[in-house]
């Protein structure tokens, strides 16, 4: 038998998630309470950070049973910020995301595996500059909890490691040591909470 404690576990597993099944009420990202961000290797030597400023999702949750539909996410290419102007504007670019063509990069759920008390693995496919990919998020619990005014919400932080040549952002140089001047593995992490929609 299920201790509430891990009800609750399971409860909030299934908000985060997606599994489809009707009458879930609508959640929808909070962007304001929620960030995407991403670290990549330069000169092989030090790290560059950056995020996407302009994203939304939503995912389904039905309190009563405790489960939920399927989750979506989308981010706008152009809104990536690395606090340089400069090296922002190559990002958007042909070189890399070529933002003009390909404006948005998405994530749907598919399946979780591994749950524990503290998380679980959500594998779901990744769709960046027009190519898509299977990623499987490392996610990590935050909880559920009603806000002063009301509100449902739930929360978790995620992360996953991709190859960017996996999705065609293939641009490089090589230095004269033979490293490369932009690394292949991008690191994405996420801070997310989510908001329930009144009926």
């Amino acid at each position: 038998m299920l201790t509430h404690a891990k009800r609750m576990v399971m409860a909030v597993i299934f908000v985060v998630l997606g599994i489809g099944l009707a009458h879930a009420t609508e959640y929808t990202i909070d962007p304001t309470h929620s960030t995407v961000m991403f670290k990549v290797k330069h000169l092989g030597i030090s790290t560059v950070t950056g995020r996407f400023d302009r994203f939304s999702g939503t995912f389904g949750f039905d309190q009563k049973k405790g489960t939920a539909s399927k989750a979506a996410a989308t981010i706008e290419v152009a809104s990536i910020k690395t606090d340089m102007n400069d090296r922002d504007a190559h990002l958007r670019s042909a070189d890399f995301f070529n933002a003009e063509q390909f404006p948005t990069m998405t994530f749907v759920s598919k399946a979780i595996t591994n749950v524990t008390p503290k998380g679980f693995n959500l594998t779901g496919d990744l769709t960046i500059h027009g190519i898509t990919r299977p990623v499987v998020l490392n996610v990590e619990l935050g909880g559920a909890v009603k806000d002063p005014w009301g509100n449902e919400r739930a929360a978790f932080t995620a992360s996953t490691t991709i190859n960017r040549k996996d999705f065609g952002l293939t641009w490089n140089k090589v230095l004269e040591t033979g490293g490369l001047l932009v690394g292949e593995d991008v690191h994405i992490m996420l801070e997310l909470e989510g908001v329930a929609q009144k009926k």
